[in-house]
């Protein structure tokens, strides 16, 4: 990823494609996974979306079975179901992005063939939770420089109750720091009932974006997004974005994983708080894949924001965050 430019082109709301035929203005998804279609459990699992409720499960039962069966047997009359094969997966969600035009920071097991499969919608991401088969801080030196992974996201060391001050992500963070890597660290919604599903280390209190805050003061040049923004932990995120303004944030889960007046409260405060110039699109795209058209749609049905607060969020935040280069937005644009 070139970083030598900042935005300084018009952004279009269509641009003229291959064979003349108009391509939707582009998207920038902060938060996409290349995921195997079992890591959410066995297929399919079907899904709501936007969900309106999730499952509630009497003291003393099984939360892991409640919440299964809230996914094999899914209440609407349209769910979202996950694919089988790891194939199905991978086209069915590139095929979403290249209809509305989507670039992804995408992480998980299955980053590399994606890239391979769609290299223009593709921006290699890692998936790290510090734990053990985690890259050491070289090996991780390495794949910077090397255009292997160029945006250190998703970090996801919240679901084993490590916060970012954590001595031994300390070094991960001077790295990021001294080469300009954006990071990019889950803080906030993890599946409900985290605890209960395997992640013994999740703590609801690791949502507040205040446990960013000794990190930022150590690695003031540190490029970081809050993923999810801190849901629900609405006045921290406010307090965290005032006092650090490098800080940016991706809406991610929360975009089709709350009910949508939920999700437009969230945002809708962000914004007239004034830091909608500071807001990322992300879909954490997972296992569903038209939970990204849903998520995006989450952004565009938004009724409070002007047309060109979406396009911030869908796109020109995350441009001016990446430091894409003119050449580079205008091939998202589809312009010669």
């Amino acid at each position: 990823m070139k970083t030598g430019c900042v935005l300084t082109c018009s952004i279009l709301v269509f641009a003229s494609g291959v064979g003349g035929q108009e391509r939707p203005p582009p998207i920038i998804d902060v938060h996409l996974h290349a995921q195997r279609a079992t890591d959410q459990g066995p297929p399919p699992l079907g899904l709501c979306l936007p969900v309106e409720a999730w499952p509630t499960v009497e003291t003393g039962a099984s939360w892991p079975e409640a919440f299964l069966t809230f996914q094999k047997e899914p209440e609407c009359s349209d769910p979202i179901w996950s694919p089988a094969t790891d194939i199905e997966l991978m086209e069915r969600t590139l095929a979403v992005a290249e209809r509305r035009n989507v670039i992804g920071i995408t992480s998980g097991a299955l980053t590399s063939e994606w890239q391979q499969r769609a290299p223009d919608r593709v921006i290699p991401g890692i998936l790290f939770n510090g734990g053990p088969g985690s890259p050491s801080v070289e090996s991780l030196r390495a794949q910077f420089l090397d255009g292997r992974v160029e945006v250190f996201s998703e970090v996801t060391i919240q679901y084993r109750g490590l916060e970012p001050t954590d001595p031994t992500f300390e070094p991960y963070l001077a790295l990021a720091e001294e080469l300009d890597i954006p990071v990019g660290i889950h803080i906030g919604t993890g599946p409900p009932g985290a605890p209960y599903l395997g992640f013994s280390g999740y703590r609801a209190r690791l949502h507040s974006p205040l446990i960013l805050e000794e990190a930022l003061l150590r690695h003031p040049n540190l490029r970081l997004y809050v993923m999810h923004s801190g849901w629900p932990m609405l006045d921290d995120l406010l307090a965290l974005m005032w006092t650090h303004p490098q800080i940016y944030v991706g809406v991610g889960v929360i975009s089709w994983g709350l009910p949508r007046a939920e999700f437009h409260r969230y945002l809708r405060r962000i914004v007239e708080a004034g830091f909608g110039k500071r807001i990322m699109f992300g879909s954490d795209q997972m296992v569903w894949p038209e939970a990204l058209e849903v998520s995006i749609q989450s952004i565009e049905t938004a009724s409070f924001l002007s047309e060109s607060q979406k396009r911030d969020i869908l796109y020109n935040n995350a441009a001016r965050y990446l430091r894409l280069s003119d050449e580079q937005m205008a091939k998202h644009h589809g312009l010669p």
